[in-house]
């Protein structure tokens, strides 16, 4: 087995047939077709059903390619770091719930790099597609929190499949809202006083349950919930509602803007605080490209870590 078998089938599974393949890879259909005839002899089952439509995977062939597709993208990050002649393009990307300092060491690690040399992208999207993101390999690291009340189940996710997930920073739960807030003047806010105002929270879709909420205290019913997919939304609704949410009080102001602050969430009895910890997730033993340690070493220096 080599890694250019392991590219071929690669290819062939994107691409749906084996001619779109040869000609994305630049290699006659014949060369390709015979490279998978050998990698199936040696491993012993089939990994695409060929037809005059095209090719599907048989659900053996789906196992070995996602193997197969984590060794080769480990192949990839050590051409990236031992092999000046790679030609080439670097690859990176970052996965994450709704965090602007995430952004912020986002773009510092992009000024940090010739961006003809690399493709960059970075998705803030909901819990569960950063966790498939890192899984499926369209992401190399995922920005997320856990807390008491989503342990067990997040991390029961992160077991199944494969993933680790290593600690940054604990937060307690702060009030973000607009500076001009009937509430923004006090040093603490307490969840009877934000019963009037409308929460905010980021959709995570119909069928997603609270443990996959992005606010901390996520398990209390607010009797005035807006859902919102975009940050720049939410910053609206809060200038034009009066609304709020919950976050983990690390805002960055060069991004945000300075029109909104965050509040220490006061406790009681009935409502009590609780510990965010948000870290990364990535692969099990995974070797991060040049951009992720870079990336990394920005979101600990923006959290003076």
């Amino acid at each position: 087995m080599t890694m250019q078998q392991l590219l071929y089938a690669l290819t062939i599974a994107h691409e749906g047939s084996i001619n779109k393949a040869a000609d994305s890879l630049f290699v006659s259909q014949p060369t390709l077709t015979s490279a998978m005839k050998e990698l199936e002899n040696e491993i012993g089952l089939q990994i695409f059903l060929r037809s005059n439509k095209g090719v599907t995977t048989t659900n053996e062939g789906l196992d070995f390619l996602f193997d197969a597709r984590q060794l080769y993208q480990q192949y990839e990050l050590l051409l990236e770091r031992y092999d000046a002649r790679t030609p080439r393009k670097k690859k990176f990307s970052v996965s994450t719930q709704h965090y602007s300092f995430v952004v912020k060491a986002f773009v510092e690690t992009v000024k940090e790099f010739d961006a003809s040399e690399y493709e960059f992208s970075i998705q803030e999207t909901r819990t569960r597609e950063v966790i498939s993101d890192v899984a499926e390999m369209r992401s190399e690291i995922g920005i997320l929190y856990v807390s008491d009340y989503n342990r067990k189940i997040l991390e029961k996710m992160f077991d199944a499949k494969d993933l680790e997930f290593v600690p940054l920073i604990e937060c307690a739960a702060y009030v973000y809202l607009w500076r001009k807030h009937p509430l923004a003047g006090k040093a603490s806010i307490t969840m009877a006083e934000l019963d009037k105002y409308p929460c905010l929270a980021f959709s995570q879709g119909e069928e997603s349950s609270s443990y996959f909420a992005e606010e901390i205290l996520s398990d209390r019913i607010c009797p005035r919930m807006i859902r919102t997919n975009d940050r720049a939304t939410m910053l609206n609704l809060m200038v034009g509602l009066n609304a709020y949410t919950l976050c983990s009080g690390i805002i960055c102001e060069e991004l945000n803007g300075d029109d909104f602050i965050a509040v220490p969430f006061e406790e009681d009895s009935e409502n009590r605080n609780s510990t965010m910890t948000i870290g990364t997730l990535t692969r099990k033993k995974q070797l991060h490209s040049r951009a992720g340690d870079v990336f990394l070493r920005e979101m600990r220096r923006y959290l003076q870590l």
